[in-house]
């Protein structure tokens, strides 16, 4: 095996050489044997551990026997004890999902602050049919049937090759020892229920089930390069790109053959889980939406706009003083002799007519103000629709107010009340420069 995996290295992963590589080591068979294998083609390595704090006695056992195997290999290793399940609980998210995110964000951690070039991963072939069959049984795409890639960014699997059997083999022939993890056993999940029920009858359907699985995989694989390059040309067709959004044309995407396919390949890899949904925006009416747990997808008249979920507080409030602020706007004011042209950017205002602080959020329901040259107030939400703006651009819509009166819909409309008169003392110029 130490041939065939020198030979995949240099056919398929040269850029590894003379590289600083960190092994994700659990003290398994399959990290072990990896951690062997790297260091027998003399690669400088270093071991990180994750002890997840799951199987009690058990999981500090793994830990003290990869810090022995780096010891006895005489190469770096870190180690890092996680309160996953803490972790799971205050993120509101699976144990698995907990241990994933600890460990990547981790992995990551070393890499930077240590100088590694690259993590390498034990995933291996029977890994990639378990995930195929996981994935199956979910409901994919053809890039979730592709399987486990042996490249993402820095992560390498340099064993996705290899079976099993092969590597219990390398273990059992050069007399290595390593770790079994009780939880394996147990069909508590999708996975262990795949590798201990189900795969194993699969395979005995015929000898070369695994061979046959990778030639599949790699027909799916260029089956995808080919729907890739076609996406990159719809792509070009019906999709145009914001500041903070892209925005799909419904009617030229419905020009186009099998327009829920491509709508699908268009947003694979936001997120999202409902495709009926998502299918049915494009025939639903103006201010429908859907949501993933990263974006959001709505239905603006004939566009689709997909914008990312923002974290930030609406309901907050920043007080703005004589000299302005840059929070969370750069808004700069300063007197003026006269007035000049009111522009988008900016307005001019009767300095004796505001109370400063003054105020600076955004919109909310309610929210009612005299626009300029009109008498009468007119709610925020009526003047929006005036104004044909979508529910993403009123989202980002900021207010200046004076006490509880709205003095400008910034970028938009100030407000009657504060317009420069005859009797005024003191104008200001209230600008927002790169609005």
């Amino acid at each position: 095996m130490l041939a065939h995996f020198k030979k995949n290295i240099d056919a398929n992963f040269s850029f590894l050489i003379g590289k600083k590589l960190l092994i994700a080591c659990s003290g398994g068979l399959d990290s072990v044997v990896l951690t062997h294998l790297i260091k027998q083609l003399n690669f400088e390595i270093a071991l990180a551990h994750c002890n997840f704090s799951l199987r009690g006695k058990e999981s500090d056992g793994d830990e003290m026997f990869v810090i022995d195997l780096a010891k006895k290999l005489e190469v770096p290793v870190f180690a890092e004890t996680f309160a996953t399940k803490k972790f799971a609980k205050e993120h509101k998210i699976s144990t698995q999902m907990a241990a994933r995110d600890l460990r990547y964000n981790w992995f990551a951690e070393i890499l930077k602050n240590f100088k590694y070039h690259y993590l390498l991963t034990a995933h291996h072939l029977d890994d990639d049919l378990e995930t195929f069959f996981i994935n199956l049984s979910r409901g994919t795409g053809i890039n979730g049937l592709t399987g486990i890639p042996k490249e993402n960014k820095k992560i390498i699997r340099p064993l996705l090759n290899f079976s099993r059997e092969d590597i219990l083999k390398y273990a059992k022939a050069n007399n290595l020892k390593w770790r079994e993890d009780s939880s394996n056993k147990k069909a508590d999940y999708l996975r262990n229920r795949l590798r201990l029920d189900v795969l194993p009858q699969f395979k005995k359907t015929s000898d070369s089930v695994l061979e046959n699985f990778q030639k599949t995989q790699r027909h799916l694989q260029s089956t995808h390069n080919l729907v890739e390059d076609y996406i990159a040309l719809i792509y070009n067709l019906v999709v145009s790109e914001g500041a903070n959004s892209y925005k799909i044309n419904i009617e030229k995407l419905k020009e186009l053959p099998h327009s829920d396919a491509l709508l699908y390949e268009l947003l694979n890899g936001f997120g999202f889980t409902e495709w009926d949904d998502v299918s049915h925006l494009l025939n639903a009416q103006t201010g429908k939406q859907v949501f993933s747990k990263t974006h959001r997808l709505l239905k603006n008249r004939d566009e689709l706009v997909l914008t990312e979920i923002s974290d930030k507080n609406t309901s907050e409030e920043f007080l703005v003083s004589k000299e302005g602020t840059t929070s969370p706007i750069n808004l700069n004011i300063e007197v003026a002799k006269s007035i000049g042209e009111t522009e988008k950017n900016l307005i001019y205002v009767a300095s004796e007519k505001l109370k400063f602080p003054l105020k600076l959020r955004k919109w909310r329901s309610g929210d009612s103000f005299q626009p300029f040259g009109m008498q009468g107030k007119k709610k925020l939400s009526k003047f929006f629709k005036d104004e044909k703006l979508s529910l993403i651009e009123k989202e980002k819509i900021w207010l200046l107010l004076s006490g509880d009166a709205i003095v400008w819909i910034i970028g938009l409309r100030m407000d009657d009340r504060f317009q420069v008169t005859e009797k005024t003392k003191e104008i200001l110029k209230i600008t927002v420069p790169n609005l």
